[in-house]
């Protein structure tokens, strides 16, 4: 398959999962609902259920990665994780791992400045940040062409190995906006910065915005030239339990604005927009609505995000919402018997939207989970995805 082509040659090749995820994407009926990735992060669990031997994961991540979402039914990928649990022990976490801004380092350090205090954050952003977002552009404008074959080419590589039943969706490279910058500086520096210097906060997230409209432009390009599904994941952590990280109400005057308009290439080509719920940010899902987003995927339903109340809502023309629901991996999962996997199941399905649903999780699943909560997962998606609605 030639990456100039791109999907457009496998039209006629795809598999009854890929096929279903595909017509799913386009919002058509479908009879079954497409399981979307399973990002099992104890290595154990993806041995055991990909078929392999104990250890066989740690010497061979992507194979064994890849038959277990094979095995496990997982009709749609956007964010290829193969090697996404070598970042943790099969049990979590362990001593070694590395500190950062946001996970306890002791001290910030970028381009020789320290960052110890609000002032130190605006500092480096005008310096250092806004300089290089304004040359990013301007080299990702001289270079359009080739970003848009990379792209194609980079998504090519993977549906190759995913081979025609599980379907490649287009998510890193493919997107870009505004965005808090707490992993540069650190929650307390860079929440104080967004607190007393919002005309700094303002000009960084125009200049970003900037960028991103020749990123996203791009990116657009490469999904219709490649004809690759036009559905993206957008990704930001926004929201913790409590509701958003600063007062809703100054992102509409600082943030809004920059997000539509880095946004707008995407809506132009008719590319689906859905976004990712980590925390309680219900104050935020009619404000994604009005700047063009098209559905949601995530749900922390324990922080208060209504699950049910967003299927019902429409978007800013009026149409569907598209919805990744998922079984909670910070309750139910953990805590739930397989009774009680089965039956958020069943809700999921039950209030989802009747056209322009997957199932899945709501994040990546941690290590430790107790497997017979995961087989039961994997038993209901299955069912959901062979017999449709009926039970």
């Amino acid at each position: 398959m030639s990456s100039s082509i791109g999907f457009n040659a496998l039209e006629d090749k795809w598999q009854a999962n890929a096929r279903l995820a595909l017509d799913t994407i386009d919002m058509r009926p479908t009879r079954g609902i497409p399981t979307w990735l399973l990002n099992d992060m104890q290595w154990s669990h993806l041995d055991d259920l990909s078929g392999n031997p104990p250890g066989s994961y740690e010497r061979d991540p992507i194979r064994v990665y890849r038959e277990f979402s094979i095995k496990s039914g997982v009709c749609f990928i956007d964010q290829w994780l193969a090697e996404n649990p070598l970042t943790m022990k099969d049990q979590g976490y362990g001593d070694n791992t590395q500190r950062g801004a946001t996970t306890g380092a002791e001290e910030i350090i970028r381009d020789g400045i320290v960052i110890d205090s609000p002032e130190a954050a605006v500092e480096h952003m005008e310096k250092f940040l806004f300089p290089k977002w304004k040359q990013w552009r301007c080299d990702l404008e001289s270079n359009a062409d080739e970003e848009v074959r990379k792209r194609i080419a980079a998504e090519v590589e993977v549906q190759q190995l995913f081979g025609m039943n599980m379907l490649k969706g287009p998510y890193s490279g493919f997107f870009t906006f505004p965005g808090f910058l707490y992993s540069h500086y650190g929650y307390a520096n860079y929440f104080m910065a967004y607190a007393l210097y919002p005309d700094v906060i303002e000009c960084g997230f125009k200049i970003y915005a900037d960028a991103s409209l020749a990123f996203n432009r791009i990116a657009a390009r490469a999904i219709i030239k490649g004809g690759l599904p036009r559905l993206i994941r957008l990704d930001h952590d926004m929201a913790d339990s409590r509701g958003t990280l600063v007062d809703v109400k100054t992102l509409d005057g600082l943030w809004f604005p920059q997000f539509a308009r880095s946004i707008q290439p995407f809506l132009d080509a008719g590319i689906r927009l859905i976004w990712h719920c980590d925390g309680n940010l219900m104050q935020m899902v009619p404000r994604l609505l009005e700047c063009g987003i098209g559905g949601f995927q995530g749900f922390q339903y324990e922080d208060g995000m209504d699950y049910e109340k967003i299927c019902k809502m429409k978007t800013r023309a009026g149409d569907n919402l598209f919805i990744i629901g998922g079984v909670s991996v910070t309750t139910t999962l953990p805590l739930g018997k397989p009774a009680d996997v089965k039956r958020q199941i069943d809700w999921l399905v039950e209030k989802g939207p009747k056209v322009g649903l997957m199932l899945g999780c709501s994040s990546s699943i941690a290590p430790g989970m107790p497997m017979e909560n995961i087989k039961a997962l994997i038993e209901g998606l299955a069912h959901y995805r062979e017999h449709g609605r009926k039970r």
